[in-house]
């Protein structure tokens, strides 16, 4: 009789260890963003209150955390390499080559090393965060980033009601060092409260991309918590009431905009909309019986006045003038751009503190023009270019995502890409949140990105379940157990 032969088991597929190094680099990654983020928010506190000696080092706490971020990204590998970060490595290069070449006849090596080295550092150096970000965190990260964002806003709005009625010179309205100042007042005996920032400049950023997690949770199902949506939501209207700044209103309400967007596009990406709309209306008509309410938008109200008045135009045109004419005054100084330009990180206030011994802006206040006065007509607007096409990349990803029925990229788009195309990245706060939060804007549009289209998902049938024995023909029909034939009912569906 013939032996049968039975099959050797296979063996088991060897185990492959894990880089337990490139594990916790990535774990580094992911908490250094959350440290970028706290000093986001809370450096202008340390140079204010706590430790105010430091103050001009503090301006640059971040830079250590961002190059600890891309030496761990390198070892991970998930620092980008793409057309953006090489182009943007080349245009950096050159700009600082063709600076120090330039301004080298005219000061000292140390200084012009100092100079070129902090434009550098604040037109090119953070960038690239943008692609970390989303190349590390998932769409829980960036909920959870929304999470604290909106919980920070309850005792951010204290703190600039504090200030607001706070007088100009008490110790909560310091302005950051250890010299006299005050911040920029907004009529009537107020400043404009900057919270934990050094200027309101930071709480603008701030208020914007707090509108964006809040609309985004009212209008998303079970993201946050009710009782979170309704204290921010409080929160919120206060701190853009006591704010004294036209801009809050217009960077909040450019975030509103983004929901009339949605609504429109997309209206059943759009949960419960009609009760959070009606719990917003209640949540307002409480706080306008506030009287620090009525105080800040009676400051308010004047300034939006007189600025109309000053113009000779209406509310409306004077925001819109104002948020196109950073981008006007560039093109104003074509005629006196030299080839050139004046020298990488000439115009920031920190280059100014380096050449005259004080901060100011000796080429102009506007982003676009000072790019183009210190770098010249051919580098200038290859970097003006390269920002204009990141946008556009991140409106065009976040348009796609609301294909998905994926909102939170549009809304996060909306509070940040005025900062990522026209912030004034000299100032190390704007710059900041543009980058951050452009990358979050970056990582929540792979939400959706496996998910069918909703205008297509309508069109797919359900797989067929299986085919349960014992039931007739016209039963199978119709529990659509039929194995995958045509559903019809005979001469009925004709």
């Amino acid at each position: 009789m013939q032996e049968v032969v039975r099959p050797r088991p296979a063996a088991p597929a060897p185990r492959i260890p894990t880089d337990t190094g490139k594990e916790k680099a990535l774990k580094y990654v992911h908490r250094l963003l959350w440290v970028y983020l706290f000093l986001l928010i809370f450096e202008g506190a340390l140079r204010k209150w706590i430790v105010p000696q430091l103050s001009n080092p503090l301006l640059i706490v971040r830079d250590p955390v961002v190059i600890a971020i891309y030496l761990f990204a390198f070892r991970t590998g998930v620092f980008p390499r793409n057309l953006f970060v090489t182009s943007l490595g080349i245009i950096a290069a050159l700009s600082w080559v063709v600076s120090v070449l330039v301004l080298l006849p005219y000061l000292s090596p140390k200084i012009v090393l100092f100079v070129t080295l902090y434009g550098v550092r604040s037109n090119f150096l953070h960038l690239p965060l943008i692609f970390v970000i989303a190349n590390v965190f998932n769409a829980d990260d960036v909920k959870k980033m929304g999470w604290w964002i909106l919980v920070g806003l309850i005792p951010m709005t204290l703190l600039m009601a504090l200030q607001f009625r706070a007088s100009p010179e008490s110790f909560i309205n310091r302005t950051v060092g250890l010299g006299e100042g005050e911040q920029i007042t907004a009529g009537g005996g107020k400043i404009r409260p900057p919270g934990t920032f050094s200027f309101v400049s930071g709480a603008i950023c701030y208020l914007s991309t707090a509108a964006a997690f809040l609309i985004y949770g009212i209008i998303s199902r079970q993201t946050y918590r009710n009782w979170l949506l309704v204290t921010s939501g409080f929160a919120l209207i206060v701190a853009v009431a006591v704010s004294g700044s036209r801009s809050t209103v217009a960077s909040v309400g450019l975030v509103v905009l983004s929901l009339v967007f949605i609504l429109v596009l997309r209206p059943e990406a759009v949960n419960q909309f009609g009760r959070s709309l009606l719990l917003a209306v209640v949540v307002a008509w409480g706080i306008s019986h506030l009287p620090i309410f009525k105080e800040g938008i009676g400051i308010l109200s004047n300034r939006f006045t007189e600025a109309a008045e000053a113009s000779e135009s209406t509310i409306a045109s004077g925001i819109i003038s104002r948020t196109y004419a950073g981008f006007i005054e560039g093109f104003r100084v074509f005629d006196r751009l030299p080839i050139f330009g004046f020298g990488l990180g000439i115009g920031t206030n920190a280059g100014a503190k380096f050449v005259t011994g004080s901060a100011g802006f000796l080429l102009a206040e506007g982003e676009w023009a000072r790019v183009l006065l210190e770098s010249g007509p051919i580098l200038g607007l290859a970097f003006l270019c390269w920002r204009t096409a990141l946008t556009l990349r991140l409106l065009w990803l976040s348009l796609r995502a609301l294909a998905y029925a994926e909102t939170l990229p549009i809304i996060l788009f909306s509070s940040s890409f005025i900062a990522l195309l026209n912030g004034q990245f000299g100032q190390p706060t704007i710059l900041g949140f543009a980058v951050f939060f452009s990358g979050l804007c970056l990582a929540s549009t792979k939400m959706g990105s496996e998910a069918p289209l909703l205008a297509s998902a309508k069109l797919i049938a359900a797989p067929p379940g299986p085919k349960i024995r014992g039931r007739s023909a016209y039963a199978a029909r119709l529990h659509g157990t039929d194995g995958g034939r045509a559903k019809t009912n005979g001469s009925t569906d004709r």
